[in-house]
């Protein structure tokens, strides 16, 4: 009885995952220390700013995730901005198996994830080449950045509905 048991094909199909392509959509980097002439030696004070976007493309199993950064650095102590950088980075992924309830958080969660190294050495070589000290981000936790924005939108409804 154990051996047929073993045999037997119990499990479901794994989810499957393959980046078919990533791109920068949009950037802008502003070198605003320079284009005002402002003294080069402050120490930064950067802010990071993480938006995430994910929707089905046309063709089957195609989703699109994107993670939208903006980078402020200002200069400690003070308000003076040094730059100000802004990506919108997408992944292009083809995944399969993946339950329809589960798909939005593996598209916001696990295609960020896939992508994030990448778009960290872009920040990195946007800021080097601009002449600052290359950003290098940290890991971004995004199964709380998940959750943070699901709370909030409860909390948005919750109190449109008390209105």
């Amino acid at each position: 009885m154990a051996e047929e048991e073993a045999t037997q094909p119990t499990q479901a199909a794994q989810p499957q995952m393959r980046i078919l392509g990533q791109f920068i959509r949009d950037m802008s980097f502003e070198n605003i220390m320079a284009q005002k002439g402002a003294p080069t030696d402050v120490q930064p004070d950067v802010q990071v700013q993480v938006n995430l976007d994910a929707k089905k493309r046309s063709a089957d199993n195609q989703y699109e995730s994107a993670i939208k950064l903006k980078v402020t650095s200002k200069a400690k102590g003070g308000d003076a901005t040094l730059f100000l950088l802004e990506i919108d980075y997408v992944g292009i992924f083809h995944v399969e198996n993946v339950p329809e309830d589960q798909m939005h958080p593996f598209l916001l969660i696990e295609c960020p994830r896939m992508i994030f190294p990448f778009l960290r050495r872009v920040v990195s070589d946007v800021t080097r080449d601009g002449g600052f000290p290359p950003l290098n981000l940290e890991n971004i936790d995004f199964v709380a950045l998940y959750r943070n924005e699901i709370a909030r939108r409860q909390t948005e409804n919750t109190q449109k509905a008390d209105a």
